[in-house]
């Protein structure tokens, strides 16, 4: 995989608790520990619930696709993200989380446009910016592998690829 968004997670709750009512905040954690539990069906249960009860509970609808998308279950994470994104444009994580599951289908392009979207709606994430970089590292990789391709036999070109192909994992 790409980029590693699992070190994402940790500051899941908290950007969930952030933008969730008290009452909310608790349903967040309670669902977040069942899934860490071991618990995903019944997590994911309860946050189909909870959704279907307040349907503009952004919080809650971004756990369940970070749920989702935990759970190997990315075409319904990439749905869950997309709809938050259209739904709450202003949003950075969504489209960071999107990138993330495109960038392991190989869509290097299509994640490097949602993460300068994350960035263009917050300029000091972290994690965008490090997806970000990751991504142009692939991107690299590409480009010095298609002109490696034509024959030329560069050493300069072939230490370069050398280099990115020790910093990129192989596969999509």
């Amino acid at each position: 995989m790409l980029i590693n968004w699992r070190r994402r997670h940790p500051a899941v709750l908290l950007l969930c608790l952030c933008l969730a009512a008290p009452l909310a905040a608790q349903e967040l954690r309670d669902v977040e520990k069942l899934f860490r539990g071991g618990e995903s069906a019944l997590a994911l249960q309860q946050a189909d619930r909870a959704i279907a009860a307040r349907p503009r509970d952004a919080s809650m609808r971004f756990l369940r696709g970070v749920m989702l998308s935990e759970a190997k279950r990315e075409a319904e994470a990439i749905d869950a993200f997309t709809r938050l994104t259209e739904d709450f444009p202003d949003l950075p994580e969504p489209y960071n989380n999107l990138a993330v599951l495109y960038a392991a289908q190989g869509k290097i392009d299509k994640a490097r446009e949602l993460l300068e979207t994350a960035l263009r709606h917050d300029p000091s994430y972290f994690t965008a910016h490090e997806n970000l970089g990751d991504v142009f590292m692939r991107l690299a990789r590409r480009e010095y592998e298609r002109a490696a391709a034509s024959g030329r036999g560069d050493p300069e070109l072939e230490r370069k690829l050398k280099l990115a192909r020790q910093l990129t994992p192989s596969g999509p």
